[in-house]
């Protein structure tokens, strides 16, 4: 794998594509990365369909549909991916996240990578349970819409849904979204929740939005949980550990300064987090991969 990384590599500086011919993983099915398999008196390597396209995606490609070469081998074609085709690089701030932005044609919701995780980080905080529901940076109401299908109806209903952003061609499409009369929509600055006078929820859900450059994480938090969070609140803090672009939701996110991933930063605001939660009485759970779910639920502490 280390010559084939290289060579892939060095030949897509030049090259839109590559293919490369290898043993059908079905053969071999079972067996881990670097197995030797004989077949035929003939040697190969054995490498899984999750290992090709881990490939393609640390190359910035898409895999293709792999084609049949032979009885045992088949061919996999790596397609470089527009790295220009990304919400990432709009550069009318404003309209980043709006309806008519790259962004608006994510939908989250359909990623397994996300939609596992997110599911369990509902579950876990109990979400039927809950009566009030705060939402920030909740653009046109995925995160919403999933708590909708989860829940029976009468329990969905139940629930006072709050959500705010900054965007607002994407809270007007979230109030048609959402007609039932249970939700409300504010286009609002995040930095000034205040002025709103919300009152207390028992669940506060943000996604991706408290890291953005224009809020100042660590205040914000806070207030939050001091503040917005009922007596036995719980929260869910979503953070972004990949990339959007080319129709590709891509692992690792872009460090500042660094042409690869790296996760330092990440890693810090959610330890503060999660120490930060934890000196609160929260019971703190991480779960996720291309997002990290950090999950606050309050301990009932029972004196004798």
């Amino acid at each position: 794998m280390t010559d084939i990384l290289s060579w892939a590599q060095e030949t897509l500086k030049e090259a839109e594509t590559i293919t490369i011919e290898v043993l059908n993983p079905d053969i071999g099915r079972g067996h881990y990365a670097g197995e030797t398999l004989t077949i035929n008196g003939s040697n190969y390597l054995y490498r899984s369909y999750k290992g090709w396209s881990d490939l393609g995606e640390l190359l910035f490609c898409r895999m293709l549909t792999p084609k049949p070469i032979s009885e045992n081998t088949i061919a996999i074609t790596y397609e470089k991916l527009d790295l220009s085709d990304s919400f990432h690089h709009c550069d009318a701030q404003e309209e980043k996240y709006g309806i008519t932005s790259r962004f608006a044609a994510i939908h989250k919701n359909e990623e397994p990578a996300f939609l596992s995780p997110y599911l369990r980080a509902l579950r876990n905080v109990k979400i039927g349970e809950k009566k009030r529901v705060l939402n920030l940076g909740i653009n046109t109401g995925d995160e919403f819409d999933l708590i909708r299908q989860i829940l029976p109806r009468e329990e969905y209903l139940s629930l006072e849904l709050i959500g705010i952003d900054h965007s607002e061609s994407a809270i007007s499409v979230a109030r048609e979204r959402f007609d039932e009369g249970n939700a409300t929509f504010y286009a609002h600055d995040i930095n000034d929740l205040d002025s709103l006078g919300l009152g207390k929820f028992d669940l506060i859900i943000t996604i991706g939005t408290l890291q953005s450059s224009g809020l100042e994480f660590k205040p914000l938090f806070m207030s939050l949980v001091q503040n917005y969070l009922s007596t036995d609140g719980a929260i869910i803090l979503g953070f972004p550990n990949c990339r959007w672009m080319g129709g590709e939701m891509i692992y690792g996110a872009k460090a500042p300064n660094y042409p690869y991933s790296e996760m330092s930063i990440l890693v810090k605001d959610i330890y503060y987090c999660k120490k930060y939660l934890q000196q609160k009485k929260f019971r703190v759970t991480l779960t996720g991969k291309d997002y990290l779910f950090l999950t606050g639920t309050k301990i009932n502490l029972i004196h004798s």
